[in-house]
């Protein structure tokens, strides 16, 4: 009998053995694959750049990466200017990009085709996973998480080669904080935080900054943020925020305008506002003065109230009635967003009650080039980003900038004045009353008021996006001496 219980334990033990040994076996070979620093790592050459002129054949040939990046967004990449521009200028230095995210627009030009650059697309989460009820967030909110945890994780486990670097935006923090923290302790991996905002606070939008879950958001954003080896920052002002709130050490690195930003001289601008459909009937008397085109960017969320720019208009176009000097307004307002069918709605019944009687509200969604001739066709851009934080800046009024365009923006935030300097290059504005006279005064008088900002923003376009990467980013990838 005895015997009979120790072959029975025996036989229970080599089973335990084989079972824990063959799990332990299938993780090790379901683990991705770890970077090492004597890995080849290569990418395409780029040709002369007078290839083409010269008649001549070059050959494309590999040469070995500088470094490896896995730039990672939470989002649609064609809506994620700045990780664009990261991704864009580690391949002009050498180095080899695997940009992940959402595929729902179109890149920048200089990303598609680019062979140092590989897209990973995201799966993005099935319609019913996506509300703006606040009480179906509480419910949907989780399983949106864990689709998202699971699609994050097997595109930068899997999909993805090993890299060096992980260069990831937050906000969103949750998931992507975790899982970047997770696959680069796997494979051996840098990590490297950009912030853009803090997660928390765009969180207490939706529901208040009292709530439970803001607190464990900023407490979770708190803790990952210290895994990371490096950290950069749009504004001073956040840096110094993490450093206080956070024990953070992040490095400035501010916004500047991308290349395909540019000035418009007058026969360029004369071809745009004639070709772009939303423009051409009112070209000529935009070209005259008599029209004045104004341009605000939006993501339609919380965080841009776009009734403080309604309100402006209808106040506007109220004044212009009474003051034939004024002239009438083409208002642009471009992007994407969850708001967005409501304040069309609102601008149909404003239009219906005859309160635009002076101004042309339209909407518009372009392409990166076609967007930035606008820009630079416009003479006037409006920024309406309240910042959650009041660390952040809008990127839009970098691109204004980029442009030559002088900007009205919401100032009421204390990153504001890194920015914008006061009846330099633009002004603020902190109420729908105080945009609408500031309207009124640049188009009302002789022009030369709105001149003087124009100046002022074109001389602040000269402060490009190349010259502040390579001093601090291009440093840090160690692809810049």
């Amino acid at each position: 009998m005895t015997s009979i219980l120790l072959h029975q334990n025996f036989n229970f033990v080599i089973a335990l053995v084989l079972g824990v040994s063959t799990a332990f076996t299938i993780l090790l070979l379901l683990l991705p694959s770890s970077y090492s620093p004597s890995q080849e790592d290569f990418i395409d050459d780029h040709a002369p750049p007078d290839a083409a002129a010269d008649g001549q054949q070059h050959r494309r040939r590999q040469v070995k990466a500088k470094t490896s990046v896995q730039v990672v967004v939470l989002g649609d990449i064609g809506r994620s200017p700045r990780m664009q521009y990261h991704a864009i200028s580690i391949a002009k230095h050498g180095g080899r990009v695997d940009l992940v995210g959402y595929t729902d627009s179109d890149f920048h030009p200089e990303i598609q085709g680019n062979s140092r650059i590989n897209i990973i697309p995201i799966a993005p989460p099935p319609g019913f996973l996506r509300t703006s009820n606040r009480v179906l967030f509480l419910i949907i909110g989780p399983l949106k998480v864990l689709w998202q945890v699971w699609s994050l994780y097997y595109a930068l486990a899997y999909r993805s080669r090993p890299s060096q670097w992980m260069l990831v935006q937050n906000p969103p923090s949750i998931p992507t904080l975790a899982i970047a923290s997770m696959i680069c302790f796997l494979r051996n991996t840098k990590l490297v935080i950009d912030w853009h905002n803090f997660g928390y606070s765009i969180l207490a939008l939706r529901l208040s900054s009292s709530h439970p879950l803001v607190r464990i958001s900023e407490i979770y954003e708190s803790a990952f943020s210290r895994l990371a080896t490096s950290h950069l920052a749009v504004t001073n002002s956040m840096c110094r925020t993490l450093a206080v709130e956070h024990n953070v050490s992040a490095s400035p690195l501010h916004d500047r305008p991308a290349p395909i930003f540019q000035p418009l001289t007058s026969t360029e601008r004369s071809d745009f506002l004639s070709r772009l459909s939303e423009t051409a009937q009112y070209a000529q008397d935009i070209q005259k003065g008599t029209w004045k085109l104004v341009v605000s960017s939006t993501s339609w969320t919380p965080d841009e109230d776009f009734s403080i720019l309604l309100d402006a208009l209808v106040s506007y176009s109220a004044a212009a009635t009474r003051d034939f000097r004024l002239p009438r307004v083409l208002a642009i307002i471009t992007g994407k967003g969850p708001q967005k069918e409501y304040y069309l709605s609102k601008i149909n019944a404003l239009c219906q009650a005859k309160q635009l009687q002076n101004v042309v509200v339209q909407t518009a969604w372009l392409s990166t080039a076609d967007y930035a001739l606008l820009l630079g066709a416009a003479d006037l851009g409006v920024s309406l980003h309240t910042s959650s934080s009041g660390v952040d800046l809008p990127m839009k009024v970098v691109d204004m900038f980029g442009t030559g365009l002088p900007v009205l923006g919401w100032s009421d935030f204390e990153a504001w004045s890194e920015l914008v300097k006061e009846d330099f290059n633009g002004r603020g504005f902190t109420s729908a009353k105080q945009l609408s006279e500031q309207l009124a005064e640049l188009f009302g008088d002789d022009g030369s008021l709105l001149k003087r900002l124009r100046d002022g923003a074109e001389k602040e376009c000269t402060h490009r996006w190349d010259d502040e990467w390579d001093i601090v980013a291009g440093k840090m990838f160690g692809l810049v001496n």
